[in-house]
This record gives structure tokens, sequence and C-alpha cells, in this order.
């Protein structure tokens, strides 16, 4: 008999082990299934900010340039050190579009950018600072050209691709 008293203990424990066990699989299941379908709607959402981040840079990403074709050369007057400038200009602009008009007023860009530089000193022109002020000098009258002649300010950066001074 002292068996079967010891028999029918051994059952109910281990019962109620299967049913603790059983309990917190089940809950632990629960939760990682809350957490999965809560965490699922925030990562999609994250998802789409994430593309919608990438492809904006994607946009401005193209870029066109437009080079002179032929360099600036500028005479500077008797009695500075130096006599001749010649320097060659690269522009950063937003469109296709801005290339053509560039090209159609070429002639008037290039006179306004010779008296420009040809009203600079040479000893202005030698010192970084002295070239920095010319380049932001030149952006500008090439936008007020380009604002003047199509109402549109397309050049985003002014680039010197070649500056000699002799």
């Amino acid at each position: 008999m002292a068996e079967k008293n010891q028999k029918a203990e051994g059952e109910k424990k281990s019962s109620k082990k299967l049913i603790i066990i059983i309990l917190s699989v089940v809950l632990v299941l629960a939760g990682a299934a809350g957490a999965y379908f809560f965490l699922v709607d925030v990562d999609a959402e994250d998802a789409s900010e994430v593309e919608e981040t990438k492809r904006e840079p994607e946009v401005s990403a193209e870029v066109f340039y437009y080079d002179f074709s032929k360099p600036l050369i500028v005479n500077f007057p008797a009695g500075s050190r130096m006599r001749l400038m010649q320097v060659s200009i690269s522009l950063l602009v937003d469109s296709q579009e801005a290339i053509e008009d560039l090209k159609k007023h070429d002639p008037m860009i290039r006179n306004n950018l010779l008296m420009l530089i040809s009203a600079q000193g040479s000893d202005e022109l030698n010192s970084r600072e002295g070239k920095e002020t010319l380049r932001q000098a030149v952006h500008a009258e090439v936008s007020t050209v380009l604002d003047k002649m199509t109402g549109k300010q397309p050049v985003k950066e002014v680039f010197f691709t070649s500056f000699v001074m002799q």
C-alpha cells in the first residue's frame, strides 16, 4: 500500500510539473507572437521611410557641368606685378536645359566675366581669399546674366579648373 501512495504522489508531482512547463511554453509563444506582430508593423513603416530617404538623393544625384570652350585670358595694366592671367571655368548646373542656356548666352557671359576679372588687382588674386572672392563674383555675374535672359538661376557652383598668372 505504501508503494501505491508514493506512486500516486509521484504522478501528482509529475502532472503539476508538466502543467507548469506547458503553461510556460504557451506564455512564451504568445509573447513571441505578440512581439512579432507588434514589430512587423513598425519595421514596415521604418522600411518605407528608409526607401523614401533613399529615393530623395537619387533625384538630386544627377549633376551637369558646363565648361567654357576656351579659357578666359586677361591682361593686367602696366605697373602691376602680373601681366597676364588665364583662367578656365566650369559651372555646376541643375539641368541639361541650363547647359543649353549657357551655350546660347556664352558671348554675353564671357564678355561680363572678362570685364569682371580685368577689374581685379593681380595682387588680390595671388591669395586664396582673393580667388574665393573672384569665384563668388563669377557665380553672381553668371547668375545675373542667366536671370536677365532666361528668368532662371540654374548655376549651383563655380570651379576654376585652371588658374595661371604670369
